[in-house]
């Protein structure tokens, strides 16, 4: 049974907070809201956590999970970023982005593209989360919370509670959520590409 963590949009309660790091410190899973919408997360070595998610939403082994970052300090130890793509990067940061980026060997092999050596990862404009991750010390492995055979995400916190009770260990609930996920930005070969329109202005990067 998950445990429900209702805490306020813009001061979310510190004592809820680290129960929910005590929870994914203990290789739990977590749905937790974002500037997009809500995500499903675990931290980076929880290999159990992201097969998990994967039984969730039915993803295959060619889905690639994104690395949900505080600040540029945490991104930087796990991705590859020259000045020009850092400056690009900076000036839509934070916000609901998810760029892929060459990966550094702090990525596990099983999170890379495996051609590419790649890894998506984002800086979200999401106080709870924000707090969640400077709490935790580390990115969340994260994927979007959007169910099989479902158009949207959902976003309440009690309806994530309800349909995924059994197979979630804890819910964050800050009130609505989007439905949009985020804008995904390639830059693997060094230039912007748009690969996916989402929450984040594309305009900027097209």
């Amino acid at each position: 049974m998950a445990r429900y963590f209702d805490v306020h949009p813009q001061n979310p309660q510190r004592r809820a907070l680290s129960q929910v790091v005590d929870l994914l410190r203990d290789d739990g899973l977590i749905a937790y809201p974002t500037d997009s919408c809500f995500a499903l997360g675990c931290r980076i070595g929880n290999q159990q956590g992201m097969e998990r998610i994967r039984t969730i939403r039915k993803l295959d082994h060619r889905h690639h999970f994104t690395l949900v970052c505080q600040d540029f300090a945490q991104l930087g130890r796990f991705v590859h970023i020259d000045n020009a793509v850092f400056r690009a990067i900076k000036a839509s940061t934070p916000g609901a982005y998810t760029f892929i980026l060459p990966a550094t060997k702090e990525v596990p092999r099983r999170l890379l593209h495996a051609k590419k050596k790649t890894v998506g990862v984002r800086i979200p404009d999401h106080v709870v989360t924000q707090q969640l991750l400077g709490e935790l010390g580390e990115p969340i492995l994260s994927s979007t919370l959007l169910l099989p055979d479902s158009g949207e995400p959902l976003t309440q916190g009690w309806e994530i509670k309800e349909e995924l009770d059994h197979v979630l260990d804890a819910v964050i609930d800050s009130g609505d959520c989007g439905v949009e996920p985020t804008t995904v930005i390639d830059f693997t070969s060094g230039e912007a590409e748009v690969v996916r329109h989402g929450a984040g202005d594309p305009s900027r990067f097209e």
